[in-house]
């Protein structure tokens, strides 16, 4: 299994804009309609990646914890469906529900959205705080599949409660490590 880093876009970038349509509710979902309150969780996966479904479980119990208490979360997969059809947005759906997940599952079709990220991988996590400025990016936690430790989100966890403490967050954050984001040729 391919091991792909994520980019680490600087601290303190903007969020892009985007709309692009839940493959839940086939509507369109904007940056502006899942902004929290305090902060914004963007995820970037996809369905058959190992290491996604590796943490599938815990990123749903992590935006349950915290959906709550005024973060907005969203997930989008831009992986090409045409080499990759298990992304297809069927699938998306078919995995949105077979999850429970509590966020939009946004397909990205023209790749754009992922490119204004300067998403890597999946899963790639980013945090942006009420003003829709990057504060964390990077890993879930030290989990992987077949390390041994256990997924516990404790990185963005960590991430979250810093800004609902107003804390600093942390300078030393680590790179995701995933699937590459398969790219259209």
């Amino acid at each position: 299994m391919a091991r792909t880093e994520s980019n680490m876009l600087p601290l303190g970038t903007k969020a892009p804009n985007f709309e692009l349509i839940d493959t839940v509710t086939n509507k369109p979902v904007s940056l502006h309609n899942i902004k929290g309150e305090k902060g914004t969780v963007l995820m970037f996966i996809c369905n058959h990646c190992p290491f996604v479904k590796h943490v599938n479980e815990e990123i749903v119990r992590l935006c349950n914890d915290y959906r709550v208490t005024g973060f907005g979360f969203v997930a989008i997969s831009s992986n090409d469906i045409e080499n990759y059809p298990e992304d297809a947005p069927m699938e998306m759906w078919r995995t949105a529900r077979k999850n429970n997940y509590p966020f939009p599952y946004l397909y990205d079709e023209t790749q754009e959205v992922a490119k204004a990220y300067d998403a890597a991988c999946t899963p790639d996590f980013y945090l942006f705080d009420a003003d829709l400025k990057l504060i964390y990016r990077g890993q879930l936690d030290n989990s992987r599949p077949g390390n041994g430790i256990p997924v516990n989100g404790r990185d963005l966890r960590e991430a979250l409660d810093n800004v609902l403490s107003n804390n600093a967050q942390r300078k030393d954050q680590k790179p995701s490590i995933g699937c590459n984001i398969k790219w259209k040729k």
